[in-house]
């Protein structure tokens, strides 16, 4: 038994080193995936078509009851066979076949066949509702991967005429989309920025690159039986180092390629990518975010390289990229070009919660006031954490109605916030705009505030996506824990816009 056990843990080992090495390999075939993806043919080729990987999750069975004798018949003891054998002095014997123990015996059969069937159908009862639990769980899963895969597959319907028309904004969406695409391994956090500089053909790539604390470290577990324990061989910092920066050139020219590679209407003349990492300084203790590496080549220049044969430091040196020799000191280097942070659509802010108090019916806001009321709110709510909240140009059309910026490393990034001062409850199809919108700025969460309520089916589709629903009485309680007090009042407020549309008319 004891060399069983040790043969099991042995086996745990090897395959806690299998995963290890699954995970290294990963990072050593980053420039793989981008040789080895098709260059798209049309837009409609980037389509998500996969149905959702999960199994539907199979319900249990309950097994089969056990079903009771037939209740013994007294006539079937009464039989002349069993008279002689009472004649010739079996009596004793013959208890046994009794009616009497007969009948007792039936009842003990039917006793136990009741207690198992209990079990049985405890047993089956108790499978259901973990069935359901986990029903309930895959069909969040599945709600969220069809409608990511909607949203993006939307998102490219919509960019077909404007991209084929060469518009600036729909090249920077699309070559977002390209680089949505691409998978890494799960422990990396990347994102980036993207401007697109329509006179020189020129894209601005600002990419945030993974840090060093989200490479992996082991590369070998083995058991010690003379310990009873695994022991973790881990890799040193002179080999994590190099890793690193041999991931950093490989993510940089494998960024490129997808771009170059996926430009279907030659809009690309040249691309400038600048890598940054955000790390803890080991001299101040705080994190900080340098730009480690920065180059630009054009698309001429690229096509003669062959990714599949280049060493990637080499690579990027010989198209005068620049970087420190050692990119795991996160030297900062002065970016070649860099993208312009001043979004167009954001525009001057100004103050309102300071002239609302217990009267103000915020219901019956002006709609450009009540943007400005919740950009304030929500710089409040983030400024102490450094964020800042910026509100976009007024359309009065349900989009991005602000946008905050919040730099926590966990649960930071873009957000998007929406403003709805309605009087009625705030349906599905508000909150699906809003999980399009997320998905189409690349933003980490969103956020829909209004000062009515939302419909049983708009928190359903919410539940399971970086959404957050709030309601007029969370707004209420917002207001009132930054030191603001006002009002909702529905009904006055549908008044005042009745006869409001009145006068106007």
């Amino acid at each position: 038994m004891r060399n069983e056990n040790k043969e099991l843990l042995i086996h745990e080992a090897r395959r806690r080193t299998d995963t290890a090495l699954v995970h290294l390999k990963q990072i050593d075939d980053l420039l793989v995936g981008a040789f080895s993806i098709d260059q798209p043919s049309n837009l409609e080729s980037l389509k998500r078509k996969a149905d959702f990987p999960e199994a539907y999750p199979v319900a249990p069975q309950r097994a089969e009851f056990r079903r009771d004798p037939p209740e013994p018949d007294r006539k079937s003891y009464d039989s002349p066979w069993l008279l002689r054998l009472l004649s010739l002095g079996m009596l004793g014997w013959m208890d046994n076949f009794s009616y009497t123990s007969g009948l007792q015996n039936w009842r003990k059969q039917c006793a136990f066949n009741q207690q198992y069937n209990q079990l049985v159908e405890k047993e089956y009862n108790e499978n259901l509702r973990k069935w359901e639990l986990n029903l309930s769980s895959w069909e969040s899963r599945r709600s969220i991967f069809l409608a990511e895969r909607d949203a993006f597959n939307a998102t490219v319907d919509r960019l077909k005429i404007p991209y084929f028309a060469h518009n600036d904004a729909a090249i920077v969406e699309y070559c977002e989309l390209i680089l949505n695409c691409s998978t890494y391994p799960e422990t990396f956090e990347r994102g980036f920025d993207l401007e697109y500089k329509s006179d020189s053909k020129i894209l601005i790539v600002e990419y945030q690159l993974p840090s060093i604390d989200s490479f992996p470290t082991v590369k070998e577990v083995k058991y010690i039986a003379t310990r009873e324990e695994f022991k973790e061989y881990r890799l040193s910092e002179v080999q994590l180092s190099k890793i690193f920066d041999d991931a950093m050139y490989k993510i940089t020219l494998r960024t490129i390629q997808e771009l170059f590679q996926a430009d279907m209407i030659d809009a690309l003349r040249a691309i400038s990518f600048n890598g940054w990492v955000r790390a803890v300084n080991k001299a101040t203790g705080r994190h900080a975010t340098n730009c480690i590496l920065s180059i630009q080549v054009t698309k001429s220049e690229f096509s003669d390289i062959e990714l599949e044969r280049i060493d990637p430091k080499s690579c990027f040196k010989s198209l005068k990229g620049v970087a420190s020799s050692k990119l795991s000191g996160l030297t900062s280097v002065r970016p070649i070009l860099q993208i312009n942070k001043e979004d167009k659509r954001f525009v001057d802010s100004y103050r309102v919660a300071d002239s609302i108090d217990g009267s103000t019916n915020i219901a019956a806001m002006d709609w450009e006031d009540f943007e400005h009321l919740i950009r304030e709110l929500f710089e409040k709510e983030f400024s102490t954490n450094g964020g800042e909240v910026k509100v976009t140009r007024a359309s009065r059309d349900g989009g991005v109605d602000a946008i905050a910026f919040d730099p926590d490393t966990l649960r930071g990034g873009k957000i998007v916030i929406q403003a709805k001062r309605y009087t009625n409850t705030v349906g599905v199809s508000a909150v699906r705009d809003l999980y399009g919108t997320v998905v189409n700025e690349g933003a980490t969460k969103g956020i829909l505030v209004t000062t009515a309520d939302y419909g049983p089916d708009a928190y359903e589709f919410a539940r399971g996506k970086p959404i957050t629903l709030l309601s007029g009485s969370n707004l209420l309680h917002l207001l009132k824990k930054h030191g603001h007090h006002a009002k909702i009042d529905i009904t006055e407020a549908k008044a005042f816009f009745a006869v409001k549309n009145n006068r106007d008319a």
